[in-house]
């Protein structure tokens, strides 16, 4: 098919790389396609089987890549509770693993980061005019070390530029943003947001040498992850508060887009604020390279029974692992369920009854999902799962917890079964009423 108003977006994942064909001019989905990601030799393979498959030899491509690992973000800050926390936070929304926290000052020989192996560090530290002392202390060892990887420096504004004076006479590649926690109670990711997804196209996506020709670099416009979150608040936008459950076979991550009543108080008691567009990555949650962990923590949980250790295990041995009866198709989604249910607990708050000198309240921790509009389920096994199979695999995470639990309560339930959300998220800058369309056909979707 030969037609100017196509365009090809792609997301190479670690698991199968997966192509929607969109045609710009109307807006209409022309089709869909997905191939095994060709990781071991050239991942531009499985993308041109994905292009063959669909006939569009000639319609240009946006990409987003999660292959190889994807984007690993290491976050150095200046203490636990405050920086580091909000620099945790932001690298998760900014499409990326955190692989290492450090706080209260690098050690000399940095052999704790440097055993993370990151892709971008992300070195934060002291609100606006606060304390800098041990970001210009951190910003001097790695000087020293000489290193070779990027850095976003997202820390006290007064102390920017004998920051950049160090990283610079290092030869160290650095970008400067936005104080992520200009002052105590406030988390702006925007700006350092922004930069990561720059040094990730700049020097890492090229790096990770997964083609051979630079056709795969150009086509990449950010990490998979941050694409999908654009995605989520393009959704947010038409449907109200959102939520994303994307179950892969190393991850499970959860997106999540609300409206912050601001009765709650919620930004300003916050050491760390809560912000409205959220990413949180649970690396031990996952249906093939994660699923021994993903039972153990099930189990630990109280959702699943010990006999489903087995299983865990012999997809954690072999990844490539197809269910070939009943009996694996459920416990295939006994662990998607686990999955599902631990993760959102992660990403959502809790609430309790407690007493104090005003008598009986209710604390709330965390981030309040209840009044959620629309839940959307993603990956693999959501995608090729029944209608009854999928709303099992999503309903622990629905409804009154009698643990407290913050989870949606009454949510429209959706299957992104055509990969629409990368599709929205790598269109919307460019293509935006586009995007606009394509987010609107996912939340028309029927609902399970």
């Amino acid at each position: 098919m030969t037609n100017q108003s196509l365009v090809l977006c792609v997301d190479f994942g670690s698991t199968f790389t997966k192509a929607a064909l969109v045609d710009v001019s109307t807006g209409d989905l022309i089709g869909v396609a997905n191939h095994p990601t060709t990781i071991e030799t050239d991942v531009l393979e499985g993308f041109e089987a994905c292009r063959a498959a669909l006939g569009s030899p000639d319609a240009p491509v946006m990409a987003c890549s999660s292959a190889g690992g994807g984007l690993r973000i290491a976050v150095v800050g200046n203490e636990e509770l405050v920086t580091a926390e909000a620099g945790r936070r932001v690298a998760l929304s900014s499409g990326g693993k955190v692989v290492w926290v450090g706080y209260g000052g690098l050690a000399p020989d940095l052999a704790d980061l440097k055993a993370s192996e990151p892709d971008v560090i992300l070195l934060v530290g002291g609100t606006d005019g606060g304390n800098s002392e041990v970001l210009i202390a951190d910003a001097t060892r790695l000087g020293a070390q000489q290193w070779a990887g990027p850095i976003v420096v997202a820390g006290d504004v007064e102390a920017q530029g004998e920051v950049s004076r160090l990283l610079q006479e290092a030869g160290t590649p650095y970008v400067i943003a936005d104080n992520v926690v200009p002052r105590i109670g406030v988390l702006a990711p925007e700006s350092a947001r922004a930069a990561i997804r720059e040094m990730f196209l700049k020097h890492v996506i090229g790096g990770k040498h997964l083609s051979a020709h630079g056709e795969f670099v150009e086509m990449v416009r950010g990490a998979t992850p941050d694409v999908v979150l654009t995605g989520v608040e393009m959704l947010a936008s038409l449907a109200g508060d959102v939520v994303v459950i994307d179950v892969g076979g190393a991850t499970t991550d959860v997106h999540s887009v609300i409206e912050l009543d601001p009765e709650t108080g919620a930004l300003g008691r916050e050491v760390v604020a809560i912000t409205p567009v959220t990413r949180t990555v649970e690396g031990d949650l996952g249906m093939r390279w994660s699923a021994a962990s993903t039972v153990a923590a099930g189990i630990e949980a109280g959702l699943v029974p010990e006999s489903l250790r087995a299983a865990g295990q012999r997809r954690h041995d072999d990844p490539a692992y197809l269910p070939d009866s009943l009996a694996e198709v459920e416990a295939d989604d006994a662990i998607a369920g686990a999955a599902v249910t631990v993760a959102v607990r992660r990403h959502c708050g809790r609430s309790r009854v407690v007493f104090g000198p005003d008598g009986r309240v209710v604390e709330r921790s965390g981030k309040d999902l209840r009044e959620v509009d629309v839940l959307v389920g993603s990956g693999g096994v959501l995608r090729h799962a029944t209608p009854e199979r999928a709303k099992r695999i999503l309903g622990g995470a629905i409804g009154d917890s009698e643990d407290g639990w913050q989870y949606p309560q009454h949510p429209r339930l959706v299957v992104d079964s055509s990969y629409v959300l990368a599709a929205v998220g790598l269109l919307a800058p460019d293509y935006p009423d586009v995007a606009r369309r394509l987010a609107a056909m996912l939340i028309g979707a029927d609902s399970l």
